[in-house]
């Protein structure tokens, strides 16, 4: 009896010993490497060099995983972003800080559109939503505004996360890419994609930061036109 108490203790200290935060860190590493089908228990005990046990001591599934590590992303996300400017502005921030965290970390947009319900994508609802209503945006288009703003952060951003990903697995650099596509539309025929054609040296050239930015301030415009405000609802 004595023997199997000893057993226990020293099996309690060992899952107590390692925590939380490590696991979740081990995870984001998996994720960034494997996407969300490489991150399996056993990946993640082998990884942190011990036994499933010591984990389900910390998380109680995947998915407990899973948005505990968007919780990690977003919450360090949010607090290096600084929101010092005009309600407009912020949003533009908060977008391109999200860009860049979706970039880093490809699996991150999948993710957390896959449990809008939960705390890592209501976090960036509130800091939305919060801007919003200081621009003064009518209560009726609280929800057109948001939802846009997020589908265009998530899409755009999420696009252009898995571009990059795609890229990297096949052993081609941006570059290449997105030469071989603008070789592509340039030679279409010009009477039936005129206006492709019209984009192909700018698709050679474009920068995918900027053009987000510039989208995310279009959107912003149509939010902020006048009647959208509360003033004029």
């Amino acid at each position: 009896m004595a023997k199997k108490a000893n057993a226990m203790g020293k099996s309690s200290r060992r899952e107590e010993s390692l925590s939380r935060e490590q696991i979740i860190q081990a995870a984001i590493a998996l994720l960034d490497e494997n996407g969300e089908e490489g991150l399996t228990f056993r990946a993640l005990s082998e990884r942190l060099a011990t036994g499933p046990g010591a984990l389900y001591w910390h998380v109680a599934n995947k998915n407990d995983l899973i948005t505990a590590a968007c919780d990690d992303l977003i919450g360090k996300t949010m607090r290096e972003t600084s929101l010092t400017g005009t309600p407009q502005e912020n949003i533009r921030v908060l977008g391109l800080a999200m860009f860049d965290a979706m970039d880093a970390h490809p699996w991150l947009g999948s993710a957390l559109m896959h449990a809008p319900q939960q705390s890592p994508m209501l976090h960036l609802v509130e800091r939305i939503g919060h801007q919003l209503c200081t621009m003064g945006v009518a209560k009726a288009k609280h929800w057109v505004a948001a939802s846009t703003l997020l589908n265009y952060i998530f899409g755009v951003g999420g696009r252009n996360a898995a571009n990059g990903q795609y890229a990297r697995a096949n052993g081609r650099d941006r570059a290449d890419f997105l030469e071989t596509i603008s070789t592509a539309w340039s030679q279409l025929d010009p009477n039936e994609y005129p206006f492709v054609r019209s984009l192909a040296a700018r698709l050679r050239s474009h920068d995918d930061r900027k053009d987000f930015a510039a989208g995310m301030g279009l959107i912003l415009q149509g939010i902020s036109s006048t009647e959208s405000l509360e003033t004029n609802a």
